[in-house]
């Protein structure tokens, strides 16, 4: 199974993704993680799409090895949503989309404000940058999370939830 959360930053996804994976004893991948290591050693790359990439390689891999993976990324525009179900089709995994949301603007910004870096090297980007980042409409259903009320477990059950309920694949 591959679960790829989406969503602007300071919306709550790594605190929801980070948590399902340990729920479900599966590989975690933040590319938020990926690109900051790719950065340290390349200081003035230009990071476009290396991040993602990299994660689509090693979660391929890992899904290969059976294992379930969970992404934890932006994935703001069509391609890198494609190639997220491109490496659920190649791998035959159940590919579950979640679109993690903040729909109170007030506690979104007061989140990207008052965040601190938990990854060494990263800045996590400002209010502004938050507004202003590409973030294109789905062209197809996935689950939505909005974390503006309820606590991040609320938020975790009701992504297990949606888990348990599908079909197991044969």
């Amino acid at each position: 199974m591959l679960i790829v959360f989406a969503g602007l930053p300071g919306t709550g996804k790594t605190t929801v993704s980070r948590s399902v994976a340990g729920e479900l004893d599966a590989m975690y991948l933040r590319v938020d993680t990926i690109e900051q290591a790719i950065i340290g050693v390349f200081p003035t790359i230009d990071i476009g799409p290396a991040g993602y990439s990299v994660a689509n390689a090693i979660a391929e891999a890992n899904l290969k090895l059976g294992r379930c993976v969970v992404v934890d990324c932006v994935n703001p525009v069509f391609e890198s949503r494609l190639a997220w179900r491109e490496v659920a089709g190649r791998t035959s995994a159940r590919l579950i989309e979640i679109e993690i949301i903040c729909s109170d603007r007030l506690e979104h910004r007061r989140r990207v404000e008052t965040r601190e870096a938990d990854i060494p090297g990263h800045t996590p980007p400002s209010w502004e940058a938050v507004v202003a980042h590409r973030y294109e409409e789905w062209d197809r259903p996935r689950l939505i999370v909005d974390t503006a009320s309820g606590s991040p477990a609320s938020a975790v059950a009701a992504v297990l939830a949606e888990v348990s309920s599908l079909p197991r694949q044969l």
